[in-house]
């Protein structure tokens, strides 16, 4: 017969990191406001990307031209792809703060 051995549950090292950390609520809330701000420039540079023109022609309606500037375009899918990136960490950084610790094992009775 071999006896059970029962694992506990040991406080980590005062240098050894820890998932539940109240303070990563701080770094979301920072990446929140940097999302917040860089989907604004997404949308300038997407504007300053796209140009419109009007060729006026006698006796016929107006000609349009649609012109696609590929750097002003590609900094605003970068801009958006960074802002995704930093959102999901947002909310990864959210809920390793307000998460808590698992329930500790009741030992079982030894039959």
């Amino acid at each position: 017969m071999t006896a059970a051995t029962v694992e506990t549950e040991t406080e980590p090292e005062p240098g050894e990191p820890t998932l539940h950390q109240p303070k990563r609520a701080l770094i979301a809330a920072g990446e929140v406001v940097l999302v917040a701000l860089l989907v604004p420039a997404a949308v300038w540079c997407w504007n300053r990307g796209v140009i419109h023109y009007s060729y006026p022609v006698p006796d016929h309606p107006p000609l349009e031209s649609t012109r696609f500037k590929g750097n002003w375009i590609g900094a605003s899918v970068g801009l958006v792809t960074v802002a995704g990136v930093l959102l999901l960490d947002a909310v990864r950084q959210t809920l390793l703060a307000v998460r808590t610790r698992g329930r500790k094992q009741v030992e079982e009775p030894d039959v």
